[in-house]
């Protein structure tokens, strides 16, 4: 979905801008190719940092083509690689070596309604494309699985044109969040998993907002970049009491990041265009995720999931500089409050004797945003996505392809406040109507030897 758990870019910072044949284990070769993998990853580790992440939104549970057409559904299934970020015990299912990667393709549309001059207008990127990799390897004597996956949890962008109205507020920005996440899982007893890893991130902001509105032409503006990096960790518990049913769940920690960059600024007729030294502490969310998966018969797989991300700790945060311009405070507070929300998950999975499947899956994803700061910067709102995919399962080669469209009615805002005001000019609010849709196709390959 885009499940892009919400088009939340960052609420507001004052801020701009197989393989082409089957190895056996059991064969010398397959430790060549292992080997050979391992070489691998680092080069595509690098292709995806290096890939831009824009993916128009802020929270992307959106990892593997499966798991998205079953409405992301799959933290009692996590029966592929991409477990690494599902439900890390999950890889204790995996047998050999197993490398699984993809691209999800998205199209977002956000639209803004001013209030009082009736005007829409919407943003001004819509197409946007998220890598993501994985690799596993399961001992062949013991019960432990080890894996590594790359991969970005957090990311997006927005660019809004000059005359929305909120410029004050927001013009542009974007934020790349990417994750290094090597894990481990440990099979206990036939029936029950247990997973962990580490998650070391590197994240980079840019946001945008303007000081007047008057000024012809409009080139005041109060810029932030900075970048900065942060670790946490994950950790998960597959169970299976019975042949038929499975139960899951998946906990992400919070992480704390220092972002070291610098302001760039101008103000017509007052301050001249400058740069000064500064740095904002943030802390992303820890995320919790339970789920069943009942399998009636060998042939169907129907799970449904409550995920809770912490939202709240986009509390108060404060943006120093050192040198700031003339009207602005040393330390410029950052008011977010933003408030924990659910994304519910419901998926199925139909399974072929000829090694094919279709999934299809629906999620609902609360607001997390009030009113009172609201900020162009997430649009946030209740949002529906649905999804619809097949794909195959080989020995050596397997293969996903899904299609997810999310949609939103229209959501409303009043009352509500700058975040962050860089001086004494802002007169603007976020109050408007809102809306959104999304369309994206993700593919995802895998090999297994």
């Amino acid at each position: 979905m885009a499940v892009i758990k919400k088009n939340k870019l960052l609420a507001s910072p004052p801020i701009k801008d197989k393989l082409a044949t089957k190895i056996h284990s059991d064969r010398p070769g397959s430790r060549i190719m292992s080997r050979n993998i391992l070489k691998f990853l680092p080069i595509a580790f690098t292709s995806a940092l290096a890939g831009n992440v824009l993916a128009n939104g802020f929270a992307l549970p959106d990892q593997d083509a499966f798991a998205t057409a079953r409405g992301e559904a799959f933290v009692a299934t996590a029966d592929n690689a991409s477990a690494i970020f599902y439900n890390p015990a999950g890889i204790a299912q995996l047998q050999g070596d197993n490398l699984r990667g993809g691209i999800y393709g998205l199209y977002i549309n956000t639209a803004y309604q001013n209030p009082s001059t009736g005007n829409v207008y919407h943003s001004n990127r819509h197409f946007f494309g998220v890598p993501q990799i994985f690799y596993t390897h399961t001992l062949e004597n013991l019960p432990v699985s080890f894996g590594l996956g790359v991969y970005a949890p957090f990311g997006g962008t927005m660019d809004w044109p000059q005359d929305t109205g909120f410029r004050q507020i927001a013009i542009s920005g974007s934020l790349k969040y990417i994750t290094v996440n090597p894990a481990v899982a440990w099979k206990i007893l036939p029936s029950l998993s247990v997973g962990a890893g580490v998650m070391v991130n590197y994240v980079n902001l840019k946001t945008s907002q303007g000081f007047f509105t008057t000024a012809s032409p409009l080139i005041n503006f109060f810029d932030f970049s900075g970048d900065g990096w942060s670790a946490g960790y994950n950790a998960g518990i597959l169970w299976k009491p019975v042949k038929q049913l499975s139960f899951g769940v998946n906990f992400r920690s919070s992480a704390n990041v220092n972002l070291n960059g610098q302001t760039h600024y101008e103000r017509p007729f007052t301050v001249p265009e400058g740069h000064s030294t500064a740095n904002m502490s943030m802390k992303f969310p820890w995320t919790a995720v339970g789920g069943i998966s009942y399998r009636p018969t060998k042939n169907w797989n129907l799970e449904f999931d409550a995920n809770y991300t912490d939202w709240s700790s986009f509390g108060n945060f404060n943006l120093h500089e050192q040198n700031p311009p003339s009207g602005t405070p040393n330390n410029l507070p950052v008011r977010f409050q933003w408030q924990g929300s659910w994304m519910y998950e419901f998926g199925m999975t139909r399974y072929f004797d000829s090694g094919w499947h279709a999934s299809a899956g629906y999620a609902f994803n609360e607001n997390s945003v009030p009113n009172k700061y609201y900020t162009p910067w997430a649009s946030d709102m209740d949002r529906h996505f649905f999804s619809i995919g097949t794909g195959f399962s080989g020995k050596t080669f397997d293969f996903d392809a899904t299609f997810q469209f999310g949609f939103d009615r229209d959501h409303v805002v009043t009352g509500s406040h700058s975040s962050a005001a860089p001086g004494t000019f802002i007169s603007q609010s976020a109050d408007g109507k809102y809306g959104f849709t999304s369309a994206a196709i993700f593919v995802t390959g895998g090999v297994h030897f």
